[in-house]
């Protein structure tokens, strides 16, 4: 498949009166044509700042994007001017953010939300534009829809108000989505809902999607491919069989153990990750995750570690990813 965005080192950072806080700090990763990538971690390990920083959406101040690349569609879009990028925002690529109630304009109805885009971008007049909107909230799911055009936000559900977010970012037929916790304020029935109306609609207009959340639940179901964060890098990479299956970072392992399986055969007791993740501003040397690691030895807390191949497609930046595997197995 053809690459379609490439992130190369991407750093930004948040300049407070505390000091700096390092949110994201080089990572670098790919999603090619069609692809669903999920990148997750715990709160706070800078999922969210990554994404809006490839939107350029970082308030600034106090945030800004020291270095690195965003190349979509060969070119670097952090290059671009103000006018150049808001051609590309909502258009080419979308995102759907983590609450629809925040990101909805309480004030200006549902079809003028939906609207708005397609007269800017797609250059329809008021009626077609009003027509693609109903339609739009057809296929999402949202029935009697040229009534509900002209309701506001308020008078939707949660799950109905995603499912206006999911409109809004299919209406342009964007090459890539960045669905940023798209379901954290839903129940879980109602997650499920959106989730595979999100991966049919990708799936339908062979949009890439790029899935940001801490559920590794989600991840297993519709990402071909996982990026694991923590404290601002990328600290293991690999297809979503090498992530659940071949672990080789401590972190991922405990990721993956505090989650419930059901397809245990006995009842099992859930490993809570010891610690806090640490202060962005004052980051420990060494690896970060090595005050909370039930396998860090000395090397850990002097030398930093860099992702390296572990195997096809595979990448852990872990001093022990070699004998990961048989300490986990040793420790029970």
């Amino acid at each position: 498949m053809a690459r379609l965005l490439e992130v190369k080192d991407l750093t930004t950072h948040f300049f407070t009166q505390d000091g700096v806080v390092k949110a994201v700090d080089g990572i670098s990763y790919h999603v090619d044509e069609g692809e669903v990538l999920g990148i997750v971690g715990e709160s706070g390990c800078g999922k969210s700042v990554s994404a809006l920083s490839i939107m350029r959406l970082v308030a600034s101040p106090p945030g800004r994007t020291i270095r690195g690349e965003v190349i979509f569609d060969g070119e670097d879009i952090l290059k671009l001017d103000d006018s150049e990028m808001r051609r590309i925002r909502g258009n080419r690529i979308a995102m759907v953010f983590q609450e629809p109630m925040t990101s909805l304009n309480p004030v200006l109805t549902i079809g003028r939300q939906l609207t708005e885009t397609l007269e800017l971008h797609q250059g329809m007049n008021k009626t077609q534009a009003r027509d693609r909107a109903a339609e739009l909230l057809r296929l999402v799911g949202i029935s009697d829809s040229e009534r509900r055009l002209k309701d506001y936000p308020h008078q939707f559900s949660g799950g109905m108000r995603q499912r206006v977010m999911i409109a809004m970012a299919l209406s342009c037929n964007p090459r890539l989505i960045i669905a940023d916790e798209p379901t954290t304020a839903l129940d879980v029935t109602i997650q499920a809902q959106i989730l595979e109306l999100m991966q049919e609609l990708a799936r339908e207009f062979g949009t890439a999607m790029v899935i940001i959340t801490h559920n590794l639940g989600v991840v297993a179901r519709y990402a071909s491919r996982v990026v694991v964060m923590y404290a601002g890098k990328i600290i293991e990479t690999g297809s979503a069989q090498d992530i659940y299956h071949n672990s080789k970072h401590p972190y991922t392992l405990g990721l993956l153990g505090s989650v419930p399986r059901l397809d245990a055969v006995e009842r099992e007791k859930l490993e809570a990750i010891e610690g806090l993740p640490p202060d962005l501003i004052d980051l420990p040397p060494g690896c970060s995750f090595a005050p909370r690691c039930r396998f860090a030895y000395e090397r850990c807390s002097q030398e930093t570690p860099v992702l390296e191949r572990v195997g096809d497609g595979h990448e852990s930046a872990c001093w022990r990813s070699s004998e990961l595997t048989e300490l986990a197995r040793a420790a029970g």
